[in-house]
């Protein structure tokens, strides 16, 4: 991982790892604090396909794994009713989060088969990287059940424009990745969308 990557994926672990002792909700009108809790985790999960795409590059495998990523979302919809998360709401935002992820490793290939293949090992992905992704998947669950009073709220797209606005500030957020993170927060309100923050 770049140095630039790295203080990205770090930033956004000691983002989320504060947060996660700090009280989170979307009571209040103005109150973004889950939100913020979202995006980092968000991002969090993003700063991983890097690694995934290092390791599926190095053992020849297609970045599209149709059964895996059905068998999540079938065990997303699951945990989300026992949260109670609304499970479409639930399928659909982890739809966005393979999807952004995905767009990330293709992007990483089509450079590397540039002529500009990844340096180093890479990390094992069933003992070092699903595990990661399973313990975000849960971690992301209980953060949608903090925005759900927010998502339906005429204000929801541009304070989610905001929130990703003031994540890229506060972590010095990698702009290759811009277009990702918010394809990957697109259907967080009910209008579906990121408004502009003007």
């Amino acid at each position: 991982m770049t140095r630039p990557h790295l203080i990205g994926a770090l930033g956004a672990i000691l983002f989320a790892s504060a947060l996660a002792f700090t009280p989170v909700s979307a009571r209040a009108d103005g109150d973004d604090t889950a939100l913020t809790n979202l995006i980092a985790l968000v991002s969090q999960r993003l700063s991983l396909a890097e690694p995934v795409a290092r390791y599926k590059w190095a053992h020849q495998q297609p970045i599209t794994d149709t059964p895996r990523e059905q068998a999540l979302l079938a065990d997303v919809e699951k945990r989300a009713a026992r949260a109670g998360v609304d499970p479409a709401f639930a399928h659909e935002f982890f739809q966005d989060q393979i999807d952004a992820s995905k767009e990330v490793q293709n992007a990483l290939f089509d450079t590397w088969r540039a002529g500009r293949p990844p340096e180093g090992p890479a990390p094992d992905l069933a003992t070092s990287l699903r595990p990661q992704l399973d313990k975000l998947t849960q971690s992301l669950i209980s953060a949608l059940a903090r925005v759900q009073t927010l998502r339906a709220q005429d204000d929801c797209p541009t304070r989610v424009a905001r929130g990703i606005d003031n994540w890229k500030s506060l972590t010095r957020y990698d702009n290759t990745r811009n277009a990702a993170l918010t394809h990957a927060l697109g259907h967080v309100c009910e209008s579906g969308g990121v408004g502009a923050t003007g």
